[in-house]
């Protein structure tokens, strides 16, 4: 039978790299959108908006698994809840949802709210599977396009991260979301370990610009938490096999090409 699935968040980064995949495997795959869109490449989309509450039974009705991409720095706990609602309503036999790495020791917005959905999720009595994944290597990238007019940069001192390729993570969401729903998964993390200023460094080489660099420390839990490393995961995590030089290779190719 095909499996009918339904895809929040799916016209974002990671959303436009899962759902031709899940194309691929058979599935009917429909995505919640805020604004109307027409039919792509098999795709259909239907009006909704998790936040208010509004077109989401609709949406999650006759739907075998949902695959919650969405996300609000502010506001994930409450529209995962009103996902939960709507799936439990409509029998929704598995949510899978994209969490990060290291959300429950972050007292940070985005983490904290990626907790408490992951929370929300596992007491729904849904069926459902986790995913944790490290930062994408573009999260570096997105931070230094929005300071460029600046003549100094801030780094974040004695922050590591794991950057991990969106491709490879949607590759894994969609294995998980046309199997069986499995708990909290193994978190996906990228292959290297790498500072702040080293990834900010190699950018800003990719797009030929120089900027100094002005080290700013981490305050209070969150600065230590970074300061000891234990943002990373070192046992247990499956490991991704596409490194930053693979991906700035790949900004490289399109700097050169626009």
């Amino acid at each position: 039978m095909t499996a009918k699935i339904l895809v929040t968040g799916g016209t974002g980064t990671l959303g436009r790299e899962v759902l031709p995949l899940l194309l691929e495997r058979g599935a009917d795959v429909r995505v919640l959108s805020r604004t109307e869109h027409h039919p792509d490449g098999g795709v259909r989309f239907v009006t909704g908006d998790l936040l208010r509450d509004k077109g989401i039974d609709a949406a999650a009705a006759g739907v075998d698994t949902i695959l919650h991409l969405a996300g609000d720095a502010k506001n994930d706990e409450a529209a995962t809840a009103n996902l939960l609602r709507a799936a439990a309503a409509a029998g929704v036999g598995h949510i899978v949802y994209i969490s990060v790495t290291a959300a429950e020791l972050l007292p940070l917005t985005y983490f904290r709210a990626k907790f408490a959905a992951e929370q929300a999720l596992a007491e729904s009595g849904i069926p459902w599977t986790t995913l944790r994944a490290a930062q994408f290597h573009d999260f570096v990238p997105q931070l230094v396009d929005t300071m460029l007019k600046s003549p100094v940069l801030p780094v974040l001192g004695g922050v590591r991260l794991q950057p991990v390729h969106v491709r490879e993570v949607a590759a894994r969401l969609a294995e998980l979301t046309v199997g069986a729903p499995a708990g909290r998964v193994p978190d996906l993390v990228g292959p290297e370990v790498l500072g702040m200023r080293e990834l900010v460094r190699d950018y800003l080489a990719v797009l030929g610009k120089r900027r100094a660099l002005l080290t700013m420390p981490v305050p209070g839990k969150a600065g230590r938490v970074y300061r000891a490393g234990a943002n990373l995961v070192t046992d247990g995590a499956d490991i991704g096999e596409l490194t930053w030089a693979d991906y700035l290779a790949e900004r490289r190719g399109a700097v050169l090409a626009g």
